[in-house]
């Protein structure tokens, strides 16, 4: 995965999670369910962690002995 390919996807987990987070509220204040759209976000939480962890390996290369 490139770094561009990288941060084209951190940015659609960041819009999912907003139109989750919405959906959320409008679940809450019809009396819905929200359990499982919480979990999806939980999951959009943990790939948004390994994309930035995988997308740091970019800007501070091991390799460079800093």
């Amino acid at each position: 995965m490139t770094k561009k390919e990288i941060l084209q996807k951190i940015e659609e987990l960041k819009s999912d999670y907003i139109r989750i987070q919405g959906d959320i509220e409008k679940l809450e204040n019809t009396g819905n369910r929200i359990e499982a759209a919480e979990k999806h976000l939980s999951r959009i939480e943990e790939e948004l962690k390994r994309l930035r962890a995988l997308l740091a390996q970019y800007e501070w290369p091991e390799s460079s002995g800093n």
